[in-house]
């Protein structure tokens, strides 16, 4: 009886550039918590504390020559570390996001050019988030990248990222034909970007958190032109909590009182004070510090306390609909973000990772591996895939209440990773759908695989 093949070797990231960040030894890809990974469908990106290697592994890429090495300039007086690192990918043009230990995000080309750098909140960035909300293969109703700070969620609008990135590649198209015009090397040639900026820290602070779509308003409150987004955040103090945010900044009325007063008050006592003292001129000041802006309104909704048991991961389905969140006692919950239920549990997962995956359940096997059969998203079953690195396993679940459908070995010191959301694809069409797929990256070898869509 033939053995079954559960993946697919795609490539391999082995190179002498990997030793700066720390393979080599048994276990770098699992053990060091400064490492961060970033995944797109042809190169992969790998980050420790103060430097970036991207490396290539598909379409005949030489892994030995990185596609770029990026050392962004961090604060040395505040001990400035990268935290955070995510694609952003428009269609063809790609740039990588990096969020920093003391709440910047920064932007830069594949090339290692900055192209923004903005303070969003001070504060360790813990996750950048990409994702998209689509009503069907060719309609994007909406698009964001979020970023996930202790007790704060930023949400910056797909839309206005990707007019940016194409401004500042036609700059830069422009100055390689017309020398005359320097490179702007600042990262800040263009307006700061708007954001909404939400404090979600009413059940104690978040360890991960996601906006996961957009909800109504709450009753009896006047229809307005503004989103109400629903947001899910996990921590140590609560497993889940869930919140409704709101992009309007207004405060009570006590706090606009204040806010109009108080300015006003002391600088009518400045400008008396000056009137009657004389004060010597005052020596030139320095630069404003950039200033993080308001929060908007983040209205609770509900949360699960349940010492000590801590909230520790979150991912999130296509649609936003179904959230598997890990906890510190090994067990995971499969969340309605909707109904915010908990519609699902599994025990015994300790140091799980999980990511949502598309799968032919049924069908013919001999159709799905045909490279001429075009499938469309009804032909695939939402599964979730859950490593569980003490077993050495990858199982793969039907959702929602599904059974377990693979067990699939893994090597020791390897990692699952998911490529990232790309926003409106040009490579979509009515006749073809591309699933969600799920990679596993060997720490040991370097070899990448992708976990095969079906049975055979």
């Amino acid at each position: 009886m033939a053995r079954r093949n559960y993946m697919t070797e795609i490539g391999s990231i082995a190179c002498d550039d990997l030793t700066e960040l720390g393979s080599g030894k048994e276990g770098w890809l699992i053990d060091n918590p400064n490492l961060i990974v970033a995944l797109d469908t042809n190169s992969i990106a790998l980050s420790v504390r103060y430097h970036i290697l991207v490396l290539g592994f598909s379409n005949g890429a030489d892994p030995s020559k990185p596609l770029a090495k990026i050392q962004p300039d961090l604060n040395a007086i505040e001990a400035e570390y990268i935290s955070a690192i995510e694609w952003l990918v428009f269609g063809d043009d790609r740039a990588l996001a990096i969020g920093t230990s003391c709440g910047y995000l920064m932007i830069f080309s594949l090339r290692g050019d900055l192209i923004h750098k903005q303070l969003v909140y001070p504060g360790r960035i813990l996750k950048l988030r990409v994702r998209g909300t689509k009503r069907d293969m060719n309609e994007e109703v909406s698009s964001e990248v979020c970023v996930v700070i202790p007790g704060i969620i930023g949400r910056f609008d797909g839309s206005v990222v990707q007019s940016m990135l194409q401004s500042w590649l036609e700059e830069k198209q422009r100055q390689t034909w017309d020398q005359k015009a320097p490179p702007d090397e600042s990262g800040n040639g263009y307006a700061k970007l708007p954001y909404q900026l939400w404090n979600v820290n009413k059940y104690g602070s978040c360890a991960d958190a996601a906006i996961t779509g957009i909800m109504p308003p709450p009753l009896m409150e006047l229809q307005s032109s503004q989103h109400y987004y629903s947001a899910v955040t996990v921590g140590n103090d609560a497993v889940i909590s869930a919140f409704r945010l709101s992009e309007d900044r207004s405060r009570s009325l006590v706090g606009a009182i204040l806010s109009k007063v108080v300015p006003a008050t002391f600088s009518t006592i400045a400008t008396f004070s000056k009137m009657i003292w004389r004060s010597e001129p005052s020596p030139p000041t320095k630069k404003p510090e950039e200033k993080p802006q308001s929060f908007a309104r983040a209205s609770p909704l509900t949360c699960l306390k349940d010492s000590p048991r801590k909230g520790e991961k979150l991912t999130l389905s296509p649609g936003g609909t179904l959230a598997a969140i890990t906890d510190s006692l090994g067990r995971i919950l499969l969340l309605d973000t909707k109904a915010l239920v908990v519609v699902r549990l599994w025990k015994g997962y300790r140091d799980a990772s999980c990511f949502f995956m598309e799968m032919l359940v049924k069908g013919d096997s001999a159709a799905s591996t045909s490279a001429y059969v075009n499938h469309v998203k009804n032909d695939y079953y939402l599964c979730l895939a859950i490593h569980a690195p003490k077993k050495e396993i990858i199982e793969i679940w039907q959702m929602r209440t599904g059974p377990r459908l693979l067990t699939i070995p893994c090597p020791k010191g390897s990692k699952i990773l998911q490529p990232t959301y790309r926003f409106g694809s040009s490579s979509m069409s009515t006749s073809s759908y591309a699933p969600l797929e799920v990679f596993l990256l060997n720490g040991d070898s370097g070899q990448l695989s992708v976990l095969n869509r079906s049975f055979s």
